[in-house]
C-alpha cells in the first residue's frame, strides 16, 4: 500500500469551464480512483486560480466587483464534481481558502531567506492571457504563440526569482526521471528548455498593474505576488504548508507518489519553474509531471479566450456522464490534440460500452434468466480465466504508466474475448442439447458461470474510469436474496445506444 497524492492544475477562472476542463479533471479522478482499488491511500485535490489578471478584466467586462466575479465563477467549475462524478478529496479556491495565503507568504519567505528573491526594473512583452513574459524569439509574428495576441509592453520594478541558480539541479532531477514527465517527448522538451539556458524570472506585480487583487508580497505593499508563483503553490497549501505541518508532511513530503496533471501549455511553469520554487524553499519537488494535448474544435484550440468553448455540463444532459468519461479517457490521444465532436463521442460509446461490454452482460444475464431461471450455476470452466487475469495485469500497467487510453482499451480487450467466447461455445445450442438429448448440465453450468464471472470482473475494472456505469453493472450481475434463492435482476440494458437519442444543437 502506498500514498497517493494527485492534482489538477487550477484553472483561470474568467470564463464558464469547458470540455477541455473535464479531460483533467476526468484524467486525474481515474488515476485517483485506480490507487483508491489498489487499497493506496490517495488525496486527489483540484481548485481555481483566482488571483489573476485575467479574472479582474472578466470582472470589469461583466460589471462586478472582482472579488463577486470570481467568487461566482469558481463555483461553476467546482460543480462539475457532479456532472462528471468526479471523486476529489479537496478543493483549493487561492482567492478565499483560509489556508492558501499563509502557506504562499511562508513560500516567499523561505525563498527570500535563501537569498533567491531580489528586487530589479524590468522591460518586457507580457501575454495577459498566459500570464508570462515573453523574449521577441519567443513570438511567432510578434504574436503570442498560445493566444494569437500582440502582448503589451511593461516597464516597472518586479521581485525576481534566481531560476539561474538551479540550472544543473533541475536538469538532473528531469534526466534522471525523479521529476518524472510524461509522455517522454515532452521531458525532452524540458530537457532542450533547462540546456538552452534558464534566465531569472519575475514573481511579483505592481499593485497598480494588478488592480489591487491578490496577494502582497510580505513587507512590501507596493506589489502582488505573481500569479503563477502564488497559484502553484496551491499543490502545498491544499495538504497544509503554512498551516498544518503534520498534515503537509503527510501528503506532501511523505507521498509516494506526487503527481501534477496538466496541459502542455503550462509544461514549463511545472517543469522547471515549480521545481525550482520548491529546491529554494528546501521541499520535495512533485514525482510525476503528467501532460495531456489539447482538445480542439474543427483543428483549434478549445478555450475561454478562443470562444469556441463546449460545455462539458451540455454534454452531459444530452449523452450522460459515462459517456463523455469514456470518450475522455479512451478517445483522447497522448501525442496528439484530439478534435471533439458529438459523432466521436457517440461512435466510441456505442461500439465500446453498448456493442461490446453491455451486449456481452445483457446477453449473460438473458441467458441465465432463461436457461437458470435467474440463478448462477456453480462452478466454471475458467476458460476465460487467463484473459481476466491478464487484463488485470494490463490495466494495472497502463496506469502505471500513466496510459490510461491502453487501460481503457484493455478492458474493452476482455469484453471482445468475452463476447467471442459466446459465440464459439453457443450457449443457446447447449440449452437445446440438454432439453432434447439429456446432456449433461453441467457443461452449460460452466459456460454461464464463466460468464458472469467475466462480467463481474469488467464491472469491477471499469469502476475507476466508470463509476455511475460499474455500480449498475454490478447491481446486475449480483443475486438479489429471495425466500427460494438468489436470482439475479431482470435483464436491463445498461449501454442505451446514443444514436437512438442524439438530437441536432439548438
Amino acid at each position: 500500500m502506498g500514498r497517493y497524492h494527485v492534482t489538477t492544475a487550477i484553472p483561470y477562472v474568467n470564463g464558464k469551464p469547458h470540455v477541455g476542463h473535464a479531460l483533467e479533471l476526468v484524467q486525474a479522478d481515474a488515476l485517483a480512483r485506480s490507487h483508491r482499488d489498489r487499497d493506496d491511500e490517495v488525496r486527489a485535490q483540484t481548485g481555481t486560480d483566482d488571483n489573476s489578471l485575467k479574472n479582474v478584466l472578466s470582472a470589469r467586462a461583466a460589471g462586478l466587483d472582482t472579488a463577486t466575479y470570481v467568487d461566482r465563477v469558481s463555483l461553476r467549475f467546482l460543480d462539475l464534481a457532479g456532472p462528471l462524478s468526479l471523486s476529489f478529496d479537496d478543493t483549493v479556491r487561492t482567492a478565499f481558502d483560509p489556508r492558501h495565503r499563509p502557506g504562499v507568504e511562508r513560500l516567499w519567505n523561505a525563498c527570500l531567506e535563501r537569498g533567491d528573491l531580489y528586487r530589479r526594473g524590468y522591460t518586457g512583452l507580457y501575454c495577459v492571457g498566459c500570464e508570462r513574459f515573453y523574449g521577441p524569439d519567443e513570438l511567432p509574428e510578434g504574436l503570442c504563440p498560445e493566444h494569437r495576441t500582440t502582448p503589451e509592453e511593461v516597464a516597472e520594478e518586479n521581485w525576481f526569482f534566481r531560476l539561474s541558480r538551479y540550472q544543473d539541479r533541475l536538469h538532473a532531477l528531469v534526466s534522471s526521471g525523479e521529476v518524472l514527465v510524461e509522455p517522454d517527448f515532452r521531458r525532452r522538451e524540458v530537457l532542450s528548455f533547462i540546456e538552452s539556458g534558464l534566465a531569472d524570472f519575475s514573481v511579483s506585480r505592481s499593485v497598480e498593474r494588478a488592480h489591487g487583487w491578490g496577494i502582497p508580497v510580505p513587507e512590501d505593499p507596493g506589489q502582488v505576488i505573481y500569479v503563477w508563483f502564488d497559484a502553484l503553490a496551491n499543490y502545498i497549501t491544499g495538504p497544509g504548508y503554512g498551516t498544518d505541518p503534520e498534515s503537509h508532511d503527510r501528503w506532501w513530503t511523505r507521498a509516494d507518489q506526487r503527481v501534477h496533471v496538466i496541459g502542455k501549455g503550462i509544461l514549463r511553469f511545472h517543469a522547471v519553474y515549480w521545481p525550482a520554487i520548491l529546491l529554494s524553499a528546501g521541499l520535495s519537488p512533485p514525482t510525476t509531471i503528467l501532460v495531456h494535448e489539447y482538445l480542439t474544435a474543427d483543428g483549434d484550440k478549445i478555450g475561454k479566450s478562443t470562444g469556441n468553448t463546449v460545455d462539458p455540463v451540455t454534454i452531459v444532459e444530452r449523452f450522460g456522464t459515462d459517456a463523455l468519461r469514456w470518450w475522455l479517457l479512451r478517445d483522447v490521444g497522448r501525442s496528439d490534440d484530439t478534435d471533439y465532436t458529438e459523432a466521436r463521442l457517440i461512435t466510441r460509446h456505442d461500439e465500446d460500452l453498448a456493442n461490446t461490454i453491455g451486449n456481452l452482460v445483457n446477453r449473460t444475464v438473458s441467458m441465465v434468466a432463461k436457461y437458470r431461471d435467474g440463478r448462477v450455476p456453480d462452478g466454471g470452466s475458467a476458460d476465460l480465466a487467463g484473459a481476466r487475469a491478464l487484463t488485470a495485469t494490463r490495466v494495472d500497467e497502463a496506469v502505471d504508466a500513466f496510459d490510461l487510453r491502453a487501460a481503457t482499451g484493455a478492458i474493452v480487450g476482455l469484453a471482445d474475448s468475452g463476447n467471442r467466447y459466446v459465440a464459439a461455445r453457443e450457449p443457446w445450442l447447449l440449452a437445446r442439447a440438454e432439453r432434447s438429448e439429456g446432456a449433461d448440465p453441467a457443461v452449460l453450468d460452466s459456460v454461464l458461470a464463466e460468464l458472469v464471472a467475466t462480467g463481474r470482473t469488467l464491472a469491477r475494472m471499469l469502476r475507476p474510469f466508470l463509476p455511475d456505469a460499474a455500480a449498475r453493472l454490478t447491481a446486475q450481475l449480483t443475486e438479489r436474496p429471495s425466500t427460494d434463492g438468489g436470482r439475479l435482476p431482470p435483464p436491463t440494458p445498461v449501454f442505451e445506444r446514443l444514436r437512438l437519442r442524439s438530437r441536432p444543437s439548438a
